[in-house]
């Protein structure tokens, strides 16, 4: 009997589901939505292959590495998610617009039945595209590393909910207000929204004594947009009360869509906004207020991983046979030129500063990364060396984040001319000022030579102390103009 029981549900199931599978391709075939996921991957991939912009450099790319491909393509929601908010409101309009408004209404299928039909193929079209624009990114990521994890998987997964609420919301408004000025005002609306979230509203300014500059953080009000902050480093990802409190957020924007598409009066649609509402409260009480605890560093990704006295992050761990010869060479002439003064290891740093800090420098230990120009552009085992000797005595005092040409890099080339014996370009020196490095850093190179060793040490000692304090200019101490 039971076994018959069975055979009898499973037949009623499967006609079910192929009716719904009809209706489904029917509202495909009738509806907005293949044009809104098709102008979402079309215009994704135009972005990341048209422009030449910060997601193809470095160790951050788009393609070099999980967490980073997940937060560039959450970033170009920044444009994208107005395309859905401004579809989906489109979409609203369609039963008025055709005039079944009344028709529908009286028909016994329930309202939530009707709006479900258009609100699911929306949501596969949009979430279907998105997912492409990651798996084009993806097949990428697997060629190019063999770091897996997956952390990055909340990330797209909650860009593809605020896509797909950001549609059904617009959905919702749309059949509440249906104007054909609806759709364009919706769309401008969630631009202004995410650009206000991106500057004024959502960034707190800062003065930095330090520089004397004033810098701007993200505050909790910009975990409200759907996109976020560039990347800085491939080993910083969001914190886990950033994805509760933005799915939260989204729960709430699309249930206030769903419910506005099916309300039937002024005080049903009044009472549809409560789950907006609501879910933006809950949500400020959830997110984070500090800057360093909604962008974290990911600890499995930031672990060392050495060799010797030669480290990198896991996340890294595939450039370490390369990097573990010259790092123990360029300890060895260390030690051979300043002795018991001399680091004792190489550390890729896996500390993020906030923006436009000054960085902090260790005595014992050479503080590189593999965006440093210096290093990125070493392409023999003898230019990484000299460039790790570079790292080693003059590490750099720029705010984090900014970039220059000056003291800093004149300074370097005498400290590792010094410890070699000859003055030479140093890899990431621009072909064009090459000759400008050479006129500064040779006149100090053989004035340095020509003291005798106590007063060489004595400078070069001076020079590395200012660099690693960022207190005055190492090239002026070097040159024995500055205090030591």
């Amino acid at each position: 009997m039971n076994a018959r029981a069975l055979r009898v549900g499973a037949t009623s199931r499967a006609p079910r589901l192929d009716l719904n599978l009809r209706v489904l391709r029917t509202e495909l075939r009738r509806s907005v939505a293949p044009w809104a996921g098709g102008v979402i991957l079309t215009g994704a991939l135009a972005f990341l292959y048209l422009l030449d912009a910060g997601w193809w450099r470095g160790t951050t790319a788009w393609t070099a590495q999980w967490t980073s491909l997940a937060l560039w393509t959450r970033g170009l929601l920044f444009y994208l998610w107005p395309l859905a908010v401004g579809f989906g409101t489109l979409q609203g309009l369609r039963d008025r617009r055709s005039k079944m408004v009344e028709l529908l209404t009286s028909t016994p299928r329930p309202a939530r039945h009707r709006a479900a039909v258009p609100a699911g193929a929306t949501a596969l079209t949009l979430a279907s595209a998105f997912a492409l624009v990651v798996a084009v990114g993806g097949v990428q990521v697997i060629a190019n590393t063999g770091y897996t994890q997956v952390g990055w998987l909340p990330i797209t997964l909650i860009a593809m909910l605020f896509l797909v609420a950001g549609a059904v919301l617009g959905m919702g408004v749309g059949r509440a207000l249906p104007s054909v000025l609806t759709p364009p005002l919706m769309a401008m609306a969630a631009f202004a929204f995410t650009a206000l979230m991106h500057s004024s509203l959502g960034r707190t300014a800062k003065l930095d004594p330090a520089i004397g500059f004033t810098t701007t953080e993200p505050n909790r009000l910009s975990l409200l947009s759907p996109e976020v902050d560039e990347v800085r480093s491939t080993l910083v990802t969001l914190s886990s009360a950033v994805h509760i409190g933005q799915t939260i957020w989204v729960l709430g924007m699309a249930a206030t869509g769903f419910a506005l598409l099916v309300a039937a009066n002024r005080r049903a649609r009044l009472i549809a906004l409560t789950p907006v509402v609501a879910g933006a409260a809950l949500a400020l009480l959830v997110l984070p207020s500090a800057p360093n605890r909604m962008y974290v560093v990911d600890t499995a990704a930031a672990a060392p991983v050495c060799d010797g006295p030669v480290c990198v992050a896991r996340v890294h761990e595939d450039r370490l046979a390369a990097l573990a010869g010259p790092g123990k060479e360029a300890l060895r002439l260390l030690h051979r030129a300043l002795g018991d003064r001399a680091p004792v290891s190489v550390r890729e740093n896996t500390t993020v500063a906030p923006w436009g800090s000054t960085p902090k420098w260790s005595r014992t230990t050479v503080l590189f990364t593999f965006d440093d120009d210096i290093v990125a552009d070493a392409t023999t085992p003898e230019e990484l060396t000299s460039a790790l000797l570079a790292e080693g005595m003059v590490p750099g005092c720029s705010p984090v984040g900014w970039s220059g040409f000056g003291g800093d890099q004149y300074a370097q080339s005498v400290a590792v001319g010094w410890i070699l014996g000859r003055l030479q370009p140093l890899p990431g020196t621009p072909a064009t000022v090459r000759d400008e490095v050479e006129a500064k850093s040779r006149p100090v190179w053989e004035k340095l030579k020509a003291l005798p060793w106590s007063g060489q040490l004595a400078r070069i000692n001076a020079m590395r102390g200012a660099a690693l304090a960022c207190k005055g200019d190492p090239f002026e101490v070097v040159s024995g103009r500055g205090a030591g």
